[in-house]
């Protein structure tokens, strides 16, 4: 690792599970990481300055997210026109899913060495471009392509954004900041397939991709003005007693917006490839993994199986009707902005007040409680409503328990991930998503081969079983983590910090 890379590592090198004084917000919670006196220091940035970058992105997310479930709701039309089996319909979503795992474990390492302004400009680009190609592809071969291009390099609105709550947010905010970007994501995968719908239903599966180019180029823009850098490399030693006035004057705004403000020519591309690949060894990222897996892996099933079902007898819907099903699944998601986010903030500080200020990620493990028993038994609810051929209502109600269930256990796990790596947030959370996304686009492609082979009631209650099985490993953590934690600092990129 370059001296440079271990300065802008050292962000968060000041013991910040330690700290038990020291600078405070305004509501008297001390401060994790402690910031310095420097106005330009991401931290120290006004609200305005943090949200607007931080909400573009998260928008970016949405449009991936709304992307990458797009032909959920158009494999019917798929199959007509290029005359394809299901499951080589269902590649177009599987193989974009997966792709927007790999490409981060790129798209990271790059922003190491350029910043993340412009691997965020590029990315939403590309989401452009790709979508773009798919509107004129006439062959399978080139739609499949685009797709598969479109997903590695639009990963940056997946798995890169919650560095940027490492960047820009305390301890006793990150809860709430992460909450927004799942938000994000549940939004584009249960609000993408209503809106979906709708334009295939009228205008054709094609119109798809065109509005979302549209969506896309017009976000590009919009980042071009508000998304800034939020690498932050210093020179020597992070000195917290050091008087703003020796520091450079508060940036403009559009020297906040230079493309070179990140870029560190001494840091190895190859080398954080290797450092990001290695963290597949420590134990809590793939219970991460795994957990938001779970629950992506989950609401695919449920919207491919709503597609097959609620077009068919006896229920005879429409595409633009199968798309309000899914509003279910993000009213769910909206309630959960409250469990999922501002409590496992209101029970982290509440836990570090009564342990003398001594903070521990595991805190926030408490609030999985809730959504890990609703959002399995809204899967299993749906999966037996629908066995039983009984009314949607049943099934909306279970997508909904679903839809809150996945956003709130992701996003708990999530900023678990973050708090406990937080000098390779981002390096930790691509390893995460590449696991999420592998599971993801396995259940995608054969979940309609395995509700065939066991039944709509059998298959769902396996799958319930299972989330059971890896979300009880959140116990693992809670009970463990600290040791665990401690363990991994042995070895790979946390040794090389001296983080415990």
């Amino acid at each position: 690792m370059s001296t440079d890379g271990k300065h802008e590592i050292a962000h968060a090198e000041l013991a910040e599970h330690d700290i038990v004084q020291g600078k405070v917000s305004k509501k008297g919670i001390v401060l994790r990481p402690q910031p310095t006196n420097d106005p330009n220091e991401p931290l120290n940035w006004n609200q305005f300055e943090k949200y607007t970058t931080y909400v573009v992105c998260c928008f970016f997310t949405f449009l991936a997210f709304m992307n990458s479930s797009a032909f959920t709701v158009a494999i019917k039309p798929i199959i007509m026109e290029f005359k394809k089996t299901s499951t080589q319909a269902s590649y177009l979503t599987s193989l974009q899913v997966l792709g927007m795992g790999f490409g981060a474990l790129f798209l990271m390492p790059m922003t190491r060495i350029i910043g993340k302004r412009p691997v965020y400009l590029i990315s939403l680009l590309c989401l452009c471009i790709t979508n773009v190609w798919s509107y004129f592809s006439h062959s399978y071969g080139s739609l499949l392509a685009s797709r598969i291009v479109g997903g590695l390099m639009t990963a940056a609105a997946d798995a890169l954004v919650p560095s940027l709550v490492a960047d820009l947010f305390y301890f006793h905010e990150r809860g709430h900041a992460l909450m927004i970007f799942h938000f994000a994501i549940s939004a584009g995968a249960f609000g993408g397939p209503f809106i979906n719908a709708y334009i295939t239903q009228y205008a054709g599966w094609r119109w798809i991709c065109g509005v979302m180019a549209i969506l896309a180029g017009a976000t590009f823009v919009m980042g071009l003005v508000l998304i800034r850098e939020t690498v932050y490399i210093v020179d020597g030693a992070r000195d917290l007693e050091k008087p703003e006035d020796e520091y450079a004057p508060k940036r403009g705004w559009a020297a906040g917006l230079s493309l070179r403000r990140g870029f560190n020519p001494r840091e190895s591309f190859f080398g954080w490839v290797l450092r990001t690949i290695s963290l597949i060894a420590y134990p809590p990222v793939w219970i991460a993994g795994l957990t938001v897996g779970l629950f992506i892996g989950c609401n695919i099933a449920i919207q491919i199986t709503s597609t097959q079902t609620f077009t068919a007898a006896p229920y005879h819907w429409q595409l633009h009707t199968l798309g309000l099903l899914s509003l279910a699944g993000l009213v769910g998601a909206m309630i959960s902005f409250v469990f999922g986010g501002w409590l496992i903030d209101f029970i982290a500080t509440k836990m570090t007040a009564r342990n003398a200020e001594h903070v521990e990620p595991e805190y926030r493990l408490i609030a999985m409680i809730i959504p890990a028993i609703i959002g399995p038994m809204g899967v299993l609810t749906f999966g037996l409503v629908i066995a039983e051929g009984k009314s949607w209502g049943g099934a909306a109600i279970g997508y909904g328990m679903e839809g809150f269930g996945a956003t709130a256990a992701s996003n708990i796990i999530i900023t678990y991930a973050v708090d406990a790596y937080r000098p390779i947030a981002g390096e930790t959370i691509v390893i995460v998503f590449v696991i999420r996304n592998a599971i993801a686009c396995l259940i995608s492609t054969y979940i309609s081969a395995w509700f065939q082979h066991q039944g709509l009631r059998r298959a769902y209650g396996e799958l319930v079983g299972v989330g059971y099985i890896i979300l009880s490993l959140s116990l693992v953590l809670y009970f463990f983590g600290h040791r665990i934690r401690r363990f991994t600092s042995s070895f790979g990129p946390m040794s090389k910090i001296g983080h415990g």
